[in-house]
C-alpha cells in the first residue's frame, strides 16, 4: 500500500528529530512489520500529535476516531483498501456489517462521519446498516446532512445472543461508539464479533494504561534508532479518587504537577528550550476534550473558581471524573493562517490513511485545541521531489509527514499491546 505524500505547515529546514527518524525509515518500517506481527493491530484508530519543533509526541490515541468526514477525499482510495485488509483479518467471509454509532443525531459533523464511514465500508464490498441504541428511534429514520448525503438509522434488535436490524444479518458489529457512558446490556455476551472489543470504549479503559504502555514502546523505539525516548513521550502520572467539586484529591494533583514541571524544566534545560514548561491535566478516561485543563504551578489547583472545577467534574454524557491523567504539555508550533493547530493521524488496520489539522482561532500554542470553534483543514497532498536516481531530498516536504505517520503508529501499537494485555488479566481473572 503507497504511503500518502503530504504537506505540512512546518515549511522550514528538516529538524533534528525528524531527519533521524527519515534516515532510519528502512530500520524502523523492518521493526514496525515485526511488532504488527506479533500483535493484533487495532481495526481503526487516531493519534492526536503535537509538534514542538523538538519534541514530536502523541497526547491522546483514540480507538473509536470521529473524524473520517474531515480526511482528505483523496485519500478514499488508501482508506478503501485498508478497510478490506482490516475487515479481512476480524472475518474472513464477512459481507455485512452493522454500524453502530454514538447518539449524537444533532451533531451533523458527528454523522457526517458516519457518512463516510459507512461510504468506506461500502466501496471495500461490504453490505452495511446503520444500528442505533437510542431508544426513541422505533422504525428506520434517515437523517439528511448539509454536504447532501443522507444516512438511515435503525434500531437494534436482539435475539439470544445475535444483535441486528430487520431482514439484516451481520457477520460483524462495529463500533464507533466509545461507550463512555458505560456498556449497553445489549451489547453484552453477544456471539457476534465487536470491533473494537468492547474493553476498548472509555468505560474500561484508562489513558493512563494506555501511556505505560507507550513508555515501552517509546524507550524501545529510541533504542533502536538512538534517540532520547523523551523527544517522543511525554511525561505523566495519574491520580485518582478526584471530586473536583469538593476538592478532594487535590494534593495528589498538584503534587504530580510540580513533579512533572521540574522534570520537564531539566530537559529544557539539557534542549536549550526557553519556554516556560506546563502540563496538561485531564480525565483519565474519555474523549471530546472535555475536562481538560492547563496548568503551570501546582498551587494553581487549589485556586480554580466554581466555573471551572464544574467544566473538570464531568466528561461527555455526564459521566463524572473521579481519575485524571497528569501529562506533560506539548507545545504546538504549527499555525494554519496564524491560527494553532495540531495534526491528527488517522489509521485503519496498520496503515496511515490521512490525517488532518485541528485549527483554532482562539487557543494558544500550550492549550488544549479540542474545543467549541475549532475547525479542521485535511492534510494536503503533495506532489513527490524524487531526484532522477529515485531518492529523495533530504529537504522534501512530503517527508515531513513521515514522521508523523511513524510516531502515530507507535502510539496505536502501544493500544494493540494495551488491549492484549486487558484480556490476558481478564482471562487469568476468570480462570482463578
Amino acid at each position: 500500500m503507497p504511503s500518502p505524500h503530504l504537506s505540512t505547515t512546518l515549511r522550514g529546514p528538516i529538524l533534528e528529530l525528524e531527519n533521524r527518524i527519515l534516515n532510519a525509515m528502512p530500520t524502523i518500517e523492518h521493526w514496525l512489520r515485526g511488532q504488527w506481527r506479533s500483535h493484533h493491530t487495532p481495526f481503526y484508530g487516531s493519534v492526536d500529535l503535537r509538534n514542538s519543533g523538538f519534541k514530536l509526541a502523541p497526547v491522546d490515541t483514540n480507538l473509536f476516531p470521529g473524524g473520517f468526514n474531515n480526511l482528505n477525499p483523496e485519500f478514499m482510495p488508501l482508506c478503501v483498501q485498508a478497510m478490506m485488509s482490516a475487515v479481512e483479518k476480524i472475518c474472513p467471509d464477512a459481507h455485512s456489517i452493522l454500524l453502530i454509532p454514538e447518539n449524537h443525531t444533532r451533531n451533523t459533523f458527528y454523522l457526517q462521519n458516519i457518512a463516510t464511514l459507512h461510504s468506506i465500508m461500502q466501496h471495500a464490498g461490504l453490505n452495511v446498516r446503520i444500528g442505533t441504541l437510542l431508544p426513541e428511534i422505533e422504525s428506520p429514520t434517515t437523517l439528511d446532512l448539509p454536504d447532501g448525503r443522507s444516512i438511515t438509522l435503525e434500531p437494534i434488535t436482539r435475539k439470544l445472543n445475535k444483535i441486528s436490524v430487520k431482514n439484516f444479518d451481520p457477520c460483524a458489529i462495529l463500533l464507533n461508539n466509545d461507550l463512555t457512558a458505560g456498556i449497553p446490556e445489549i451489547l453484552k455476551d453477544l456471539d457476534q464479533v465487536i470491533i473494537p472489543p468492547l474493553h476498548a470504549g472509555w468505560s474500561t479503559r484508562q489513558k493512563s494504561e494506555h501511556f505505560s504502555v507507550y513508555d515501552q514502546v517509546a524507550q524501545e523505539f529510541a533504542d533502536l534508532i538512538d534517540i532520547d525516548p523523551w523527544l517522543i513521550n511525554p511525561y505523566f502520572s495519574s491520580c485518582g479518587k478526584i471530586n473536583f467539586k469538593d476538592k478532594s484529591g487535590e494534593d495528589c494533583v498538584a503534587k504530580n504537577t510540580n513533579k512533572i514541571l521540574s522534570k520537564i524544566r531539566e530537559k529544557y534545560a539539557q534542549y536549550g528550550v526557553k519556554e516556560d514548561p506546563y502540563v496538561i491535566v485531564k480525565a483519565d478516561s474519555g474523549t471530546y476534550g472535555m475536562g481538560i485543563m492547563t496548568v503551570k504551578d501546582g498551587a494553581d489547583v487549589y485556586t480554580l473558581n466554581r466555573k471551572q472545577r464544574n467544566k473538570m467534574a464531568v466528561v461527555k454524557e455526564g459521566s463524572q471524573v473521579s481519575n485524571v491523567l497528569v501529562q506533560e504539555g506539548v507545545y504546538t508550533f504549527e499555525t494554519i493562517n496564524q491560527a494553532v493547530s495540531e495534526p491528527v493521524i488517522y489509521m485503519i488496520d496498520r496503515y496511515v490513511v490521512g490525517g488532518f489539522y485541528r485549527v483554532h482561532t482562539g487557543r494558544g500554542i500550550d492549550e488544549n485545541l479540542n474545543a467549541p470553534g475549532m475547525h479542521f483543514v485535511p492534510l494536503p497532498f503533495e506532489s513527490t521531489c524524487l531526484l532522477p536516481n529515485g531518492t529523495e531530498q533530504p529537504d522534501c516536504i512530503p517527508n515531513r509527514f513521515y514522521a508523523y505517520g511513524v510516531i502515530a503508529r507507535l502510539g496505536l501499537l502501544a493500544a494493540a499491546i494495551e488491549l492484549e494485555r486487558y484480556e490476558t488479566t481478564s482471562h487469568q481473572t476468570a480462570s482463578s
